[in-house]
């Protein structure tokens, strides 16, 4: 079985610019990642191929192929949810065993955290045994036991897999090839991750050598340019009989022979005949095509309260549902200085977002906040797009500003059509340099973000002047970003049923 992507082309409804130009792939059974920075196309790639788009032009072959699309949004439920639910089928019992899944789970999908929504959203995805299955970041939102559980289900899967991640643990660990989005092309290198990305590092370096070596060659050549047009101007003065005495009869006649000989004409000659050499080594220089990134520092963002705490949660239990009786999550009392970047941790399910959504109640009105939930809906891209369009030519340059350091194409946003989440996400955040809060709040920050742009995020987060509340599941990012941690645990054993405590250090 082999899907194939022939010159594919694709564009957004009111974009200029084609979001696809001319992309071939052929895709083999097994699994295929797909990895490049946000906002360049991956998720569009994946949606023609499970054929949810239709390309503007080209064509994906061949046709009556069976195609699933896991949704990179965590709160949308599959269409073949319940049916999921109401089967005991072997493939429904083992997955649901192998990811860990309660029964009545699909029955009450909206209360679910997002993590546990995810578990499901793949589950369903798989019972399908689609001959076509795409993954759109399925390990957002995921703990590492959760982790390793998806990636052993996907393992199982035997037709054409396409894997949209920027988790490099899960590619290295299943994919058999990368297809890459980069600024010149779309290419697939065979291997894993790390050996497709050690190839392109390979192919960068090269590329900046040659680049190098062609500029400096351009620019020796230009060197003896200057040179022999300079000689020829001195040849040509030596030739001119001006000021020369009338009677000196025999310099005349030297100057006469040169001329009719030539010789001196020759530097001319030869300096013009370097102009083609020089415009052969700009060009070798210009298809040395070099990728560069946006990594200057980002400038200071936020401020800091004049408070010196500026957020406090008494010592009790912070309930996950509206009901006293429910679980909840026991803590000491809390404090938020306001320069305090403080990290929550924790396993899905443990309360992290519920004890979040309680200190975010806490913070003052008159105090500036920014709160990133774990997604931003359709909604929440509406508004952040008219935000933009709304500032004046000078604001919305220091915004773009951030969002090209934070690894974004900021000409992509002034087209129009709608943000990739992780493009929103940078916009969200790169509004911060108008609005400077005092404290920033970020569940799961990374989530739909490509490698460059956490980067990115990690150093924005370590420079913020006010005060930073993380939860993620990534532990070098909160390592990077926070000097204190909130580490919350099961009551009892490993079954958070009954609720977590709160250790804070």
């Amino acid at each position: 079985m082999q899907l194939n992507l022939t010159n594919i082309h694709y564009s957004y409804a009111g974009s200029p610019r084609e979001v696809l130009d001319g992309v071939t792939l052929s895709l083999p059974a097994g699994w295929t990642g797909v990895v490049g920075d946000n906002g360049c196309g991956k998720s569009t790639l994946a949606r023609l191929a499970a054929g949810i788009l239709r390309p503007t032009a080209g064509s994906v072959s061949p046709a009556g192929l069976v195609a699933a699309y896991c949704e990179q949004d965590s709160t949308i439920a599959p269409a073949s949810l319940l049916d999921f639910a109401a089967s005991w089928d072997r493939d429904a019992v083992r997955l649901r065993d192998a990811l860990g899944i309660g029964d009545d789970w699909a029955w009450r999908f909206g209360s679910l955290s997002l993590g546990q929504r995810k578990r499901l959203q793949v589950a369903v995805a798989l019972w399908g045994r689609p001959d076509v299955l795409v993954m759109d970041e399925p390990t957002n939102h995921l703990d590492a036991p959760a982790r390793e559980a998806v990636l052993l289900a996907l393992r199982s899967f035997s037709g054409v897999g396409i894997l949209i991640s920027h988790d490099r643990d899960l590619l290295d660990a299943l994919v058999e090839r990368c297809v890459s989005f980069e600024r010149d092309a779309v290419r697939m290198r065979p291997g894993t991750y790390t050996r497709a990305f050690g190839q392109r590092e390979r192919e960068v370096a090269a590329a900046a050598d040659a680049q190098a070596r062609a500029r400096r060659e351009e620019r020796r050549l230009a060197a003896e340019r200057q040179r022999r047009v300079e000689e020829a101007s001195r040849a040509d003065g030596l030739r001119s009989q001006r000021g020369l005495d009338p009677r000196d009869h025999d310099a005349r006649a030297k100057i006469r022979r040169a001329i009719v000989s030539g010789k001196d004409a020759r530097a001319t000659h030869l300096a013009t005949a370097l102009d083609a050499r020089i415009q052969a080594q700009r060009a070798r220089a210009q298809v040395a095509f070099v990728e560069r990134r946006y990594d200057g520092g980002i400038p200071s963002l936020g401020e800091r309260s004049r408070r010196a705490v500026i957020a406090r949660l008494p010592a009790g239990v912070v309930h996950y549902g509206d009901a006293l009786d429910a679980p909840g999550v026991a803590i000491p009392d809390l404090l938020l200085g306001s320069g305090d970047h403080v990290g929550i941790v924790g396993p899905n399910g443990s309360g992290k977002t519920t004890l979040v959504t309680a200190l975010v109640r806490a913070v003052p009105e008159d105090v500036p906040m920014l709160f990133m939930p774990q997604e931003l809906g359709e909604a929440d891209a509406a508004r952040a797009m008219a935000r933009l369009q709304g500032l004046g030519a000078a604001e919305r340059g220091r915004v773009l500003s951030v969002v090209a350091q934070l690894n974004s194409r900021p000409e992509a946003l002034l087209e129009g059509g709608e943000p990739s989440p992780g493009e929103l996400r940078k916009l969200v955040l790169a509004e911060t340099v108008l609005a400077k809060p005092q404290i920033l709040v970020m569940d799961e920050p990374t989530n739909h973000l490509d490698l460059h742009s956490i980067e990115a995020l990690e150093r924005l987060l370590a420079s913020f002047s006010g005060a930073v509340v993380l939860v993620s599941h990534d532990a070098r990012v909160v390592r990077s970003s926070c000097g204190r941690m909130w580490r919350l645990r099961p009551t009892r054993g490993e079954d958070f049923s009954a609720g977590a405590i709160l250790g804070a250090r």
